[in-house]
């Protein structure tokens, strides 16, 4: 594994994808432009765009001698973000590569704090940052990074990301055949199956602008979770085999969490002497059972007549 040291951690490039974008790529492009340490060199891949507008301001940045970094557009047949990435990637020559969609952007310090990360530790195989997203969803999303294990439960890691190129040449890279989804979540799984003490960073800072809109391909892909994962279980089944009774706790560990929240948030409305939503008020008349929604149903109602007795 290539250790980078700090004092040439500018030693890295980046690869954005691009399809159909408009002028939103022009803002990806800025944002790495804007870092305190400088990508060597952007590349973009276009994956096949259409749509006029997009040609043309890709045809901009391509004559725009202002930029400061070089750039490279590479354009290719439509064949989805998976092969984009691999594309651009196996175009890269330095040792780091940071990966980037071309609607989403990068704050200044996000170069430089990643790529600390990377300096400091040599078994950390990627490594990325909290997020800041805008658009439909004003919010910051704080995933958590590590080893193998709570990948095995949810993707911990955004798709934009830096990682250390020699790792994705062992690792295979992107599976270009997954085109509905969750195709970042099986290639840090492929990472991190690369040796035993791998892991992956997250700074805690939201250094990711990332759009959220109702028709981006990550909301999309969410009515096909139970097929992607069954898909990435049997891909995966080695680590999941290795790894089952950590994985089983983990999902445990997290529905608990949600059935929480839920729980309060119903106990709040009750309370409040509110109306609840046909699905909830269906959920409290006949309760699911063996999966902690009984225990919770009863919880809500003694906590909804406990505070009428106060009243």
């Amino acid at each position: 594994m290539i250790r980078i040291d700090r004092h040439s951690a500018n030693k890295i490039e980046a690869v954005v994808t691009s399809y159909n974008q408009g002028k939103m790529i022009l803002d990806a492009v800025h944002s790495l432009c804007s870092q305190t340490i400088l990508p060597t060199k952007i590349i973009i891949v276009d994956d096949g765009s259409t749509e006029e507008q997009s040609l043309q301001v890709l045809e901009t940045i391509e004559s725009d001698a202002g930029i400061p970094v070089p750039v490279t557009i590479i354009r290719q047949i439509n064949q989805g973000v998976s092969a984009a990435r691999n594309t651009g990637i196996a175009h890269a020559q330095t040792p780091l590569v940071l990966v980037l969609d071309g609607d989403d952007r990068v704050e200044p310090l996000y170069i430089e704090r990643v790529c600390q990360l990377l300096d400091d530790d040599p078994a950390m195989v990627a490594a990325s940052s909290w997020m800041h997203t805008f658009g439909v969803l004003e919010s910051v999303v704080r995933p958590g990074g590590g080893d193998i294990v709570p990948f095995l439960v949810r993707n911990c890691c955004p798709a934009t990301h830096i990682l250390r190129r020699d790792i994705w040449e062992t690792s295979g890279g992107y599976d270009e055949s997954m085109r509905s989804g969750f195709e970042d979540w099986d290639f840090f799984l492929r990472l991190l199956e690369t040796a035993s003490d791998t892991q992956i960073g997250i700074v805690p800072e939201a250094l990711i602008a990332y759009r959220t809109a109702p028709a981006s391909s990550n909301i999309k892909s969410m009515s096909k979770r139970l097929e992607l994962i069954r898909y990435m279980i049997r891909r995966h089944k080695k680590s999941y085999q290795k790894y089952m009774e950590e994985a089983f706790i983990g999902l445990e560990a997290l529905s608990m969490a949600r059935l929480n929240g839920w729980e309060t948030e119903i106990t709040h409305v009750l309370s409040s002497k509110q109306n609840l939503s046909r699905e909830s008020d269906d959920f409290l008349m006949s309760p699911s059972y063996g999966d902690g929604g009984m225990a919770a149903a009863v919880r809500i109602m003694s906590a909804v007549n406990s505070n009428k007795k106060h009243f």
